[in-house]
């Protein structure tokens, strides 16, 4: 298996994610090809042997990297980048109705956007179904007890989650979208605030990674946060790395981005006892290998067709 740097070429054509964005808005319905080319040669040779990965270092790409030896794909390159050079890299792709297969999870905006499917994982390389958690630090809920009983609390769905992200892709900033997200579901947030006191003056730190999902459901507390309980929120986007550091050593007060049991299995048992696990804030999460429904295949083994 060998792994290259990120898409250069992605990367130079979006140029970050705002203009990703702008370029990637979400129709009603998801789009599909009309009439996709029919490729020829063997299924590495239609994607090049790549699989379009994300940030190095991600739980994804580390099990990306399993995946690949546990299948026996070791003509395949595990590119390096993004989250928006994938979504480049599929976007492009699609458009010209071109075979790739990326690094996927759910929720994600593309699955509202694009046509797709994910390859069955029939050794189960990349585990179970996956939670996003909330951790917060020791102490919290002496310190600032109105805000750790809200974090407490909330919990939201996958749905909720990909309205926020698909509005943020359809042009809207992350702060405006989350600000009408939470006033479209005002019995929803009442519920995580319920009987908790507003704490004028407060502030508190949140951290959190750069992906969409992550995003969403950050701004979501930020507002929240602020305007119920009137809280001074700072945000801090790290890698997931520094975020859970960061909220285990108190240089960061609370993080809604731990995906567990895989993606941050390693954060997690490294730093164990020194946070606090809230629980699951988000339940039905997937990772794996994710291909167009145009292209013929159905599990990982096919990729070696």
């Amino acid at each position: 298996m060998k792994k290259t740097k990120p898409l250069l070429l992605a990367l130079s054509m979006f140029a970050g994610f705002g203009v990703l964005a702008a370029a990637c808005s979400p129709a009603a319905q998801p789009s599909s090809p009309s009439a996709p080319t029919e490729a020829s040669g063997s299924v590495g040779e239609q994607v090049d042997h790549k699989i379009i990965g994300i940030d190095p270092g991600a739980g994804l790409m580390n099990a990306t990297e399993k995946a690949i030896k546990e299948y026996g794909l070791d003509d395949y390159e595990l590119v390096e980048g993004s989250s928006a050079a994938m979504t480049a890299a599929l976007a492009e792709s699609y458009k010209n109705k071109k075979p790739i297969v990326i690094t996927g999870w759910t929720p994600h905006w593309m699955f509202s956007k694009y046509d797709l499917k994910y390859l069955k994982d029939p050794k189960g390389v990349y585990g179970k179904d996956e939670e996003i958690h909330t951790i917060v630090r020791k102490g919290l809920k002496e310190q600032l007890p109105s805000a750790y009983a809200f974090l407490d609390k909330f919990e939201w769905q996958p749905a909720d989650m990909e309205k926020v992200m698909l509005a943020v892709t359809d042009g809207k900033s992350p702060e405006d979208a989350a600000a009408d997200w939470v006033a479209q579901n005002g019995d929803k947030v009442n519920k995580w605030v319920e009987g908790i006191a507003p704490e004028p003056g407060k502030k508190i730190s949140l951290a959190y990674v750069a992906w969409d999902s992550e995003i969403a459901s950050t701004n979501v507390v930020k507002t929240v946060l602020e305007q119920k309980l009137k809280y001074t929120v700072e945000m801090n986007q790290v890698e997931a790395g520094p975020m859970w550091v960061g909220v285990a050593n108190g240089d960061a007060d609370a993080m809604v981005a731990a995906w567990l049991p895989t993606t941050h299995a390693d954060y997690a048992e490294k730093l164990k006892g020194q946070y606090e696990d809230l629980g699951p804030n988000l339940k039905g999460t997937k990772l794996g290998l994710v291909v167009p429904t145009y292209m013929n295949i159905d599990s990982i083994e096919d990729l070696k067709k």
